[in-house]
């Protein structure tokens, strides 16, 4: 199984034990709307009240590419401020897992 594809099920599932099987121990995400740098528990918090948050709600992951080195992958997501973004992630890997991870997002119109 892909690392994309753990991912995406631990993300389907809203499972943070398995999302935190896919990241490094080194794992760092790089937030540059905010100028921070978060580590992997940072990552593992916000994640846990993500997936507590019934207002967010994915409505697509998807693949855009991914090999051994990145993982290049994009999601649609509602927040429950009532904001929807396109959000472009681009993840560098190592050791088979995600290692660091900058994004940029898009804001949606909401149907």
């Amino acid at each position: 199984m892909s690392l994309f594809s753990r991912w995406h099920d631990a993300m389907a599932a809203r499972d943070v034990e398995a999302a935190a099987a896919c990241l490094h121990d080194d794992y760092t995400f790089i937030r540059h709307q905010a100028g921070t740098t978060m580590s992997r528990d940072d990552m593992l918090g916000m994640l846990k009240g993500m997936f507590a948050n019934a207002g967010v709600v994915r409505h697509s992951h998807e693949c855009v590419y991914e090999n051994a080195e990145v993982l290049v992958e994009r999601t649609v997501v509602d927040f429950p401020d009532g904001s929807r973004e396109s959000v472009l992630s681009f993840t560098s890997l190592k050791d088979g897992l995600m290692f660091e991870s900058q994004t940029g997002a898009t804001p949606l119109p909401r149907d």
